[in-house]
């Protein structure tokens, strides 16, 4: 009995299990990503125009992007705390939003709705940032592929929540929404005492690299799987009892990472004390930077003062002479020759402060490289229910499952392929993010310009391109200003998402189609009712919306490579010694 509490204890405390169950966790945190499925709902219900709906969508950005309080809870309570106050406000949220649309609470007014859209899907920003910081802690040397993963499942919650609501089959379009009130909620809670930082081995095991292909097999079965599904149940008439076969087979592929930890309980041999204080030492190696002793100091003047042409040499010899100079800085340091001044504040790679990042250039520039790529992609995002309708599409399901699909697999390729670029190049992440943003701009541009395929064209494009700003900017952000406060820092560059779709989707975008619907309607008086508000048709509704929207992810690509060749003697040393 002894034995069986012993490994249980150690299965429960296993850093993998505590990924797996992340996994789940942001299986069901995406749930913003659905609101182009239930707006149309909350639209016809509520006799809103386009304008009222995209201020709905402000709301439920503002909401999901909002994690002040969510970053500070996870600090001071037990991740356990943070994700049931999160999983509540899920469900008080969406539920009173339900009543509302199904006529079982009286009408509200607009700013009420709003609030309650903020607070249902401010829940996700407890779920994010618990998971993600219990994560990239327990896997400081691969934040790269563990938040790509965990963003991925995020943005793939929309094509898996839909899933379940076409298993469902009900008639009334709001069921969605109770849907998107209860299914979260349950599922957090039956999971929040596993997903936290857990104590013991976080340095690479020769085990990892097999459990994260295994991972990383399971992520494109799924997507793949999810992506087949979708386009069958669109062109197909299924009978229920195959989509409900389908829907297993859904759970099944997501439950499967299970064996990974079960695996490794039976397979891995304990750790003995000698090796464990080993690992102990190993870790004063990392490249992010904690303490501020003389060493470190003379070592931030020897980075200032350095030759230009140290840095062009390889990185073994770059290292030898910087060692030198240090040596002989340290010596004259000693004999009174020089004066060794500490610079203000954390130099990148250190651990800062939400105020101490807040006066650095470098933290601005991934703030509003941010804000122009994910907000365009979120305005496309939000609107893709009127988009599809706008040009003839009447099952608006399959986009929003589609580019959720995007959003997964450019979430979890984004954080596969800039770790390649950091770890075998020593070279900025952000130069990831610059090819993720020029893509995103040809997909704006193809939707304008209304070539065949466009929608789906467009929605692979665009939520590839999304979707890898999420694996790239909390990795590169815990780089360069150090994982203390990742959790404040990460909802801090999150308000770049509300601040995006507020200029462009409830300013630009909502302006745009109500006055092309007020021009359609004088033509064409018998297009809209009496009672309903003007309804927009063609690619001309949003085509001006996203030419604007492709000229400025251009000007996103320019401020990450600005942020790539300032950043790049920072990489170089964070990770110039791991090619060696």
């Amino acid at each position: 009995m002894g034995q069986f509490n012993d490994k249980f204890i150690e299965f429960f405390n296993n850093r993998w299990l505590v990924f797996v169950a992340a996994m789940w966790i942001q299986s069901c945190a995406g749930i913003g990503y659905l609101f182009g499925s239930i707006s149309p709902a909350i639209k016809s219900s509520l006799n809103y125009n386009q304008k009222q709906v995209a201020r709905l969508g402000v709301a439920k950005d503002l909401g999901d992007s909002v994690g002040f309080l969510a970053g500070s809870l996870c600090e001071i309570l037990p991740m356990w705390a943070a994700l049931l106050v999160g999983a509540a406000q899920n469900f008080i949220g969406y539920g009173l939003v339900w009543l509302v649309v199904t006529g079982r609470a009286p009408v509200l007014p607009l700013w009420a709705m709003c609030l309650l859209i903020f607070i249902g899907t401010n829940g996700e920003t407890y779920f994010n940032t618990a998971a993600l910081v219990s994560c990239v802690q327990n896997f400081p040397k691969s934040r790269g592929p563990v938040v790509g993963i965990l963003k991925g499942f995020a943005g793939l919650s929309g094509a898996i929540l839909s899933q379940v609501y076409v298993l469902i089959n009900s008639p009334d379009s709001a069921s969605l929404i109770f849907m998107v009130a209860v299914g979260p909620a349950m599922v957090v809670i039956s999971l929040m005492f596993i997903v936290r930082p857990v104590g013991g081995h976080r340095q690479v095991r020769s085990s990892d690299g097999a459990s994260s292909s295994f991972i990383y097999c399971v992520c494109l079965i799924l997507a793949a799987y999810l992506m087949g599904v979708m386009l069958v149940e669109d062109l197909i008439d299924l009978n229920h009892n195959v989509i409900v076969i389908f829907t297993i087979i859904l759970f099944i592929i997501i439950i499967v990472p299970i064996v990974i930890p079960i695996w490794l309980l039976f397979t891995q041999e304990p750790e003995d004390q000698a090796h464990e204080a080993l690992l102990a030492e190993t870790r004063t190696e990392e490249p992010v930077i904690t303490g501020h002793d003389a060493n470190e100091i003379i070592f931030s003047e020897v980075e200032d003062e350095k030759p230009r042409g140290v840095d062009l040499l390889p990185a073994t010899e770059r290292q030898k002479r910087i060692a030198q100079l240090q040596s002989k800085l340290a010596q004259a340091a000693a004999e009174g020759a020089v004066r060794v001044k500490s610079r203000r504040g954390p130099h990148r790679g250190e651990d800062f402060t939400l105020m101490q990042a807040l006066i650095k250039a470098d933290f601005w520039l991934i703030f509003f490289s941010l804000l122009l790529g994910s907000g365009s992609g979120l305005t496309v995002i939000d609107n893709l229910g009127q988009m599809s309708q706008s040009i003839g599409y009447n099952n608006t399901h399959i986009f929003v499952s589609l580019i959720s699909i995007w959003n997964f697999l450019g979430r979890v390729g984004g954080g596969y392929f800039s770790e390649i670029i950091v770890k075998d190049y020593a070279y900025p992440r952000h130069l990831a993010m610059a090819v993720a943003q020029f893509i995103m701009a040809f997909g704006h541009l193809f939707m304008a310009m209304g070539w065949p395929g466009e929608m789906y064209v467009g929605t692979l494009l665009i939520g590839l391109g999304y979707g890898a700003h999420w694996a790239i900017v909390p990795a590169a952000a815990s780089e360069l200003f150090g994982l203390k406060k990742f959790g404040a820092l990460y909802n801090f560059l999150t308000l770049a998402n509300p601040a995006g779709t507020l200029i462009l989707s409830s300013l630009l975008a909502s302006s745009i189609y109500d006055s092309e619907a007020a021009k359609q309607a004088q033509q064409f008086p018998i297009t809209s009712g009496d009672d309903e508000p003007p309804r927009c048709y063609g690619v001309v509704c949003f085509s001006l919306t996203l030419y604007i929207m492709s000229a400025l992810c251009i000007v996103a690509v320019i401020l990450s490579l600005t942020l790539v060749y300032r950043t790049r003697v920072v990489y170089a040393h964070l990770y110039g010694k791991s090619r060696t």
